[in-house]
């Protein structure tokens, strides 16, 4: 062992573990783990790449705590924003502590009732649990909440960064302080994640209502080396002709061949072009009589589907090519992969760091494909409209990360007012009455809602009573309303993310899955990589009775995410845009229509000498294009606005391209106001904000539009970033 003094402090069973699967030493960060956990009372944050030991890190020396001194209750709460890591590792902590006095307790919507019942007779052990199963835990059995956690001396949270940035984190962090006020003192944290960039905000974030410092060790990663590609296929889908059929089975014919005889991941960014993706393989497979074996796996397949695509990743013998979305993103053991393959841009860098880190961690090289596909048969319109901005932005992604390790630092709201509503109502059904005084102190003190005043908690609280889902008793304490407990006692209240209403579609007693359409009977739809016919639809139980049929057939799903790209990335764009560089990973076609974006560019800007990327587009109409993220972008809207301009975003799916201007004003007029935005710094409480603003939230109907206004401005718009406009 290359640190003997760490490995001995280890409880003997864990020892026994190290050698039974004969490691030769142990990593870095797990020494630095163990120390800050055995040697301090601070919190702990692993950011280190995918496979790099870090759910060893944490739990090696945490069980040795409970092995030496036992718990009277639940000593360590893992939890996960999956159910499918949790059951993955179920499986490797109860190969861990076998034979030891330490139950593993899973506890989530599929989990054992039986074992549910057990823990709560005899809390004891590591409890497994996603942030939704706790605050059903708090609403509905607040009384046993103390008895479970009473000595909790851990909670692990694993793949932190996909809490971070939006209200399930923010949720996480308020039922977790809403815990240690149960139990009166407060547990240590330890996050782990694969990608993250700066640690400063997520040390904040995991500090949050602990009064704890955060250890972050410094670790260096495993060397890995990387081959990375990316391929451009033309089609002609708008010229339906035997040619055209043979430009898009072009680019099936290359997924086909990257992924066949291949243990892989075939990553999309939508359910609806993992079905798609799937389904061609399969046909090609069946007709190539290769016995291919090609999987689904997203949201909306069953947990049944999902887990046997999990397990026969990890166990099959044979290679298992599986298309999936953002759900085999995360840790979970998918055994060893030998390629990723990705159907056109990561969202982010990050998501990008994470998808490649699934691969090459035995070989220790990483490989990840790109294919990009574009309707060349479009009609010529604005020059910018043509300009593929996703392969750009995968070039951009790629050149950040293995050429400055870049990943998106995180984001702290302000102002989420969706959840504080949530929080209002779960907390009041914890309860049952309050008075307003003891409401206001319960959540105002949750540091989640630090920035959030009285005078907007009062304006939430009168607008609750006025709506029905508040109510005063006699007495002057507050009950959940008619219409608030229609909201708190809805199946779905515990998750403050948003889930469409679906339907769930069945093959005789089989589950598939579940779609948002109710697709009337003899129509055809696909899930789970096939196509199905529907016998029956039941739209009261909301079932959709159906049954296999050959052939390939199409779905779609509602998105619902919101994606902010960072200034980094757009700066890189515009580098790219402007240089001539030629790049190692991207292939022939792909680097002819890198140039013809270049061309298409610079013949754009050419008569351009401003200082700003101004380019009119007739006498009246100019585009700009700042080169700045989506916030900054979103706030240079609103500040041209302000200077009387009649201006609207072009946004190329969430990419922030430019803005359009209508104005009679001609261009000096525009670069005199972007001068000035840029040199004095922009009120963003002066912006004229329409009181239609789109923002995020799934209980924004409940929530008065002066105060969703006020969170728009807060968290949506960054007039930091004006400075950087080109």
């Amino acid at each position: 062992m290359s640190d003997n003094s760490v490995f001995y402090r280890f409880a003997p069973f864990i020892q026994d573990f190290i050698y039974r699967n004969k490691w030769e030493e142990l990593r870095e960060i797990q020494v630095e783990a163990a120390r800050a956990v055995f040697d301090t009372d601070e919190n702990l944050l692993l950011a280190s790449g995918t496979a790099s030991g870090k759910t060893e890190a944490a739990f090696l020396p945490v069980l040795t705590h409970l092995w030496e001194n036992p718990s009277g209750s639940v000593g360590v709460l893992y939890i996960s924003p999956l159910k499918a890591l949790i059951n993955d590792q179920f499986e490797r902590l109860e190969a861990l502590l076998d034979e030891q006095d330490i139950p593993v307790t899973k506890w989530h919507g599929d989990a054992s009732l039986t074992a549910k019942k057990r823990l709560l007779k005899r809390p004891k052990g590591v409890m497994q649990t996603t942030p939704e199963s706790l605050e059903s835990l708090l609403i509905r059995n607040s009384s046993g909440v103390f008895r479970l956690f009473s000595d909790l001396r851990f909670v692990i949270i694993d793949e932190v960064h996909c809490f971070m940035d939006g209200d399930r984190g923010l949720q996480l962090l308020s039922v977790l302080e809403r815990i240690q006020r149960i139990i009166g003192f407060t547990p240590r944290r330890i996050g782990l994640s694969a990608t993250l960039g700066n640690t400063e905000n997520a040390e904040k974030w995991l500090n949050m209502g602990t009064n704890r410092r955060c250890i972050t060790p410094k670790c260096k990663d495993m060397e890995r080396k990387v081959r990375l590609s990316v391929r451009f296929f033309p089609i002609a889908e708008k010229i339906p002709n035997k040619n055209s059929k043979t430009l898009l089975q072009n680019y099936y014919n290359y997924l086909y061949e990257s992924t066949r005889r291949k243990r892989c991941i075939l990553f999309s960014n939508s359910k609806g072009e993992v079905e798609e993706n799937i389904a061609h393989l399969r046909d090609i497979s069946e007709k190539n009589h290769d016995g291919g074996c090609y999987l689904v796996h997203h949201a909306n397949i069953s947990p049944a589907l999902r887990e046997f695509a999990e397990k026969s990743m990890k166990n099959s013998e044979l290679p298992v090519c599986t298309g999936a979305t953002v759900t085999l993103e995360l840790g979970i053991d998918v055994g060893r992969l030998e390629r990723i393959v990705q159907t056109g841009c990561p969202l982010t860098v990050s998501g990008l760091v994470q998808r490649l880190g699934r691969t090459g961690r035995r070989s220790g090289q990483a490989e990840m494909r790109f294919a990009f596909r574009y309707d060349m048969s479009l009609p010529k319109t604005v020059f910018y409209k043509e300009i593929n901005w996703d392969l750009l932005m995968c070039a951009a992604e790629i050149l950040l990360y293995t050429g400055e390790k870049f990943v998106e630092p995180m984001f702290l709201p302000k102002l989420p007012f969706s959840l504080l509503y949530h929080q209002t109502m779960a907390v009041m059904a914890a309860n049952g009455s309050l008075l307003p005084k003891e409401l206001a102190r319960q959540i105002l003190t949750l540091s989640v809602f630090s920035h959030v005043t009285k005078e907007d908690y009062l304006t939430l609280l009168r607008h609750l009573l006025e709506n029905g889902h508040l109510e005063r008793s006699e007495d002057g304490a507050l009950l959940i309303g008619e219409k608030g407990e229609a909201a708190v006692n809805n199946y779905d209240f515990l998750a403050v993310f948003s889930v469409p209403v679906e339907y769930t579609v069945r093959n005789n007693s089989e589950v598939i899955g579940t779609v948002q359409n109710p697709f009337p009977p003899k129509s055809q739809f696909a899930l789970a990589g096939q196509a199905w016919e529907v016998t029956e639809l039941d739209k009261k139980a909301q079932i959709i009775y159906v049954k296999h049929v050959e052939g390939i057939s199409a779905n779609t799903w509602t998105d619902t995410g919101n994606e902010f790209v960072h200034t980094k990335v757009m700066k890189k764009i515009l580098e790219i845009l402007k240089s001539e560089e030629e790049y190692r990973f991207i292939d022939e076609s792909a680097a002819k229509r890198l140039a013809d974006i270049r061309d298409l560019f610079k013949n754009a800007v050419s008569q351009n000498n401003d200082e700003h990327i101004v380019l009119p587009l007739s006498d009246t109409m100019f585009a700009v294009f700042p080169f700045i993220g989506t916030r900054g972008f979103t706030a240079l809207l609103y500040a041209l606005r302000k200077y009387g301009f009649n201006a609207e975003a072009w946004v190329s799916r969430y990419i922030p391209v430019c803005i359009e201007i209508h104005t009679d004003r001609g261009k000096n007029a525009v670069l005199n106001a972007l001068d000035d935005i840029k040199k004095n710094k922009a009120d963003k409480y002066g912006f004229s904000i329409p009181d239609n603003c789109e923002i995020c939230g799934k209980y924004n109907d409940y929530i008065p539009r002066e105060l969703l206004k006020k969170q728009y401005i807060e968290d949506y718009l960054d007039t930091e970033e004006l400075v950087n406009i080109e």
